[in-house]
Formats: C-alpha cells, sequence, structure tokens
C-alpha cells in the first residue's frame, strides 16, 4: 500500500474502534478483544476495495458510509456530524424555524418516516409512518446523518422544500414532493362521549403540558357521565418521555411506570404517585405504528401493570437520552445514552410495545402508478369509514376484560 492509502486506512480504523469499542461496552454483548477482530477484518476489506475494486474508490465516502452504518446498526437515531455540520448543528438547534413536520429515524441507510404531524405540511401530503425520504432538495438521504436531515427540513415559513419520497406500503415508484414549510402547531387533546358510557380520548403528542391536558379532558368526560374510556394513543410520535411517564401516572394509582438505565447512567425507577392519579375505572389503549415515544412508555406501563389492554400495532419503538459527544477534530456523535424501560423491563427503544390484542390498522388504498405529486391527502383522521381499532378498543372494554384499577388491588 502506498503512504497516502496507509494513513487513510490508520485514520479510519482509528474511528472505527473507538466507535466500535463503545457500542461493545454499551452492548455488554462481546469482550473488547472481538472488536479488534473486526477492525482487522475491516481493515482488510477496505485494503481489497482499494486494490480490487473496479474503478478508484472515493474513500472518503467510503469512510463517511461506513461510520454512519456502524452508528445505525447501533442506534437508529444516531449521527455522525463533521465540522462544518456540528457548528451548523449548534447554530440552529434553538432556533425557531418552520419545517415539514416531520419525525424521522434511519432504516437501512435512509430516512424513515416514525410519524408526520397532524396538521402539518407532510401530513396534508398524506406523508405516513413508514414511507421513506429518498432525497431531499435533490441530495440523496442514503448515509445522510439524521440530524443534518432534520436541518434541511427546516427553513423559513413559507419556504418550500422538495422530496422524493418512496411510500414502501402504497406504491413501488418513488414520487416527488413539494412542501411549504410551515410552523408545526401539535394538536390539542380531544375527547367525546359515546353510547354505553364510554370516553373517546384521542391524544396526538405528548408535548410538555400535554398531561394536563389529559387531566382536565378525563374530569369533563366524567362530568358527562363516562364509566370507561378509550385512550388513543394513535400517531403520537413528538412528545417526551417525561410527559408519557405523567400521563401513565393518570392511570395507575401505584407500582413502577418504567425506568431510565444506560453505561454511564445509573438506574432510575419512576413510580406511580396515587395522588396524581385522574381514573380508576375500565381503560383501553389504542397504539399503532405511528406511536413512539413517550406515548409508548404510557402504553407500556398500563399494559404491563396490567391496568388497561392495548389494541392496535405494535408501536414504532423510540424513548432514550441523547447526547452529542464532541470529536477531537470538532466533529460530533449524537446516540443515546441511556434508554428507558418497560416495568417488565423492555427496553422500548428496542422493542416498541406489542399489544396484548393485536389488530391491523387498516389504511385507504392510493393509486400511485406515475411520478407526479398526489393530490394532498390529509393525515388526520387517517381511518377508514369504520374504525376497526376503535371498534375493538369498545368491544374489549364491553366485554370486560378491560379491568378497573380498584379491582387490580
Amino acid at each position: 500500500m502506498n503512504s497516502r492509502f496507509k494513513f487513510l486506512v490508520v485514520t479510519t480504523s482509528t474511528c472505527l474502534v473507538v466507535l466500535l469499542l463503545l457500542g461493545a461496552v454499551m452492548g455488554r454483548s462481546a469482550p473488547a478483544e472481538d472488536a479488534y477482530k473486526q477492525i482487522a477484518v475491516y481493515t482488510e476489506v477496505l485494503s481489497r476495495i482499494k486494490s480490487d475494486y473496479v474503478e478508484e474508490p472515493d474513500m472518503k465516502n467510503v469512510t463517511l458510509g461506513a461510520l454512519n452504518g456502524l452508528l445505525e446498526s447501533l442506534d437508529p437515531y444516531a449521527s455522525y456530524l463533521s465540522a462544518d455540520q456540528y457548528k451548523q448543528y449548534l447554530k440552529q438547534k434553538d432556533a425557531r424555524k418552520a419545517d415539514a413536520g416531520l419525525v424521522l429515524s434511519k432504516k437501512f441507510g435512509y430516512l424513515n418516516v416514525v410519524d408526520a404531524i397532524p396538521g402539518s405540511p407532510a401530513a396534508k401530503a398524506g406523508l405516513s409512518t413508514g414511507d421513506v425520504l429518498e432525497a431531499i432538495g435533490g441530495v440523496t438521504t442514503r448515509d445522510m446523518p439524521l440530524a443534518y436531515a432534520e436541518m434541511l427540513l427546516q427553513g423559513d415559513p413559507g419556504s418550500t422544500v422538495e422530496l422524493t419520497v418512496l411510500r414502501v406500503r402504497r406504491s413501488t415508484e418513488p414520487q416527488k414532493i413539494s412542501l411549504v414549510r410551515a410552523a408545526s402547531k401539535l394538536p390539542a387533546v380531544t375527547a367525546k362521549l359515546m353510547e354505553n358510557q364510554i370516553g373517546h380520548l384521542q391524544v396526538q403528542s405528548l408535548e410538555a403540558g400535554k398531561a394536563a391536558e389529559i387531566a382536565a379532558a378525563v374530569a369533563d368526560l366524567q362530568k358527562q357521565g363516562a364509566k370507561k374510556i378509550v385512550l388513543d394513543l394513535r400517531d403520537s410520535g413528538t412528545g417526551s418521555p417525561e410527559e408519557g411517564l405523567k400521563a401513565a401516572n393518570l392511570f395507575m394509582e401505584s407500582g413502577l411506570i418504567g425506568y431510565l438505565q444506560g453505561q454511564k447512567v445509573s438506574r432510575q425507577n419512576f413510580d406511580a404517585d396515587g395522588a396524581k392519579t385522574v381514573w380508576k375505572g375500565p381503560l383501553a389503549v389504542i397504539t399503532n405504528r405511528g406511536t413512539a415515544n413517550g406515548a409508548e412508555l404510557a402504553a407500556a406501563a398500563l399494559l404491563d401493570s396490567k391496568r388497561a389492554e392495548v389494541i392496535g400495532e405494535r408501536t414504532y419503538g423510540d424513548a432514550s437520552v441523547r447526547k452529542a459527544i464532541l470529536l477531537d477534530d470538532g466533529a460530533a456523535v449524537i446516540l443515546s445514552v441511556a434508554k428507558y424501560y418497560s416495568p417488565s423491563g423492555k427496553a422500548l427503544q428496542d422493542t416498541g410495545v406489542v399489544p396484548s390484542v393485536p389488530l391491523a390498522e387498516v389504511e385507504a388504498a392510493v393509486d400511485s402508478d406515475d411520478d407526479q405529486q398526489p393530490e394532498p391527502q390529509p393525515q388526520q383522521p387517517q381511518k377508514p369509514a369504520e374504525d376497526n381499532l376503535l371498534k375493538k378498543a369498545i368491544e374489549v372494554l364491553n366485554s370486560g376484560k378491560a379491568v378497573a384499577a380498584a379491582q387490580q388491588k
């Protein structure tokens, strides 16, 4: 190998040693010497690429691809930002800008939609959980850092952003969509009394303050005569784990709601406080693929404590504490340093919440045989004429399967 290539190998290998060792220690799944063996394999592959590939490879892109692939294998919400990207990230981090209204993660090297905020430009264009962003502004998202992609989606109100989207569940061809950025306004908690004195409580976000909204909505349903409640957490992908813990406590008098733990973060238990409980009657919870973060914590706590049956689809998987770790050259790695766990010990970011009554949410078919931009299709309500998940939740409540808190004692 020539001196330039040796330098590239040494530099790249050093970066990967640090990251692989971090992953090995965090995962506690392999001794350190195994990480060194994997580095030897990587170095040999890199050498073969350099000497035998059909054409001279761009080693910078090869390195970035390796780094992003490594991080994605550890954490779908992790990012590696170059020094310039990290400076831009810090500059925009606390700026209040308009955006497309998307919650994203990384899968298979591309950006996946966790959720489209109800009422946002993305939701109005019909984007939903599972869609893949192939390009932003003409730039491929393959190996694009998640944090950098989120920056590209931000901009001045009224400005446009061009997306190339693959709707895996509805179309085989990518589509080009133009979104007008706007300030995202998170939906309020809504409640209505249905037949048989069943209250339907819809929570599409768990940002700070939403637990108080839920408590107020429950009080209103009680005044109307509600005897049972359906807590609808579908497409609740925004918010914080802390608010999810508060929301769960509204329906739990005692017991473990969940806990937080990481390699350098000691276990912290979150126990229910009976003084904060507002509903002790029969309860059913609805989830779908767009349920994430704080809403997952709430659903997991209510399920594991046998406080409620959970009806619907497995949730997305996103509940952790993420931190930017600065590297020597000014670059940074953003990754999870602690995860939230359900009372039964499941890391929600890894497993999501599997309903006790699994049932798929039926989606309306979308014909898309060409690359033309489709007519905007509002995400909310994103339900068929007959809401099969709500119907099933009501059936569970009426069957007596959902047990009141008082009967758990």
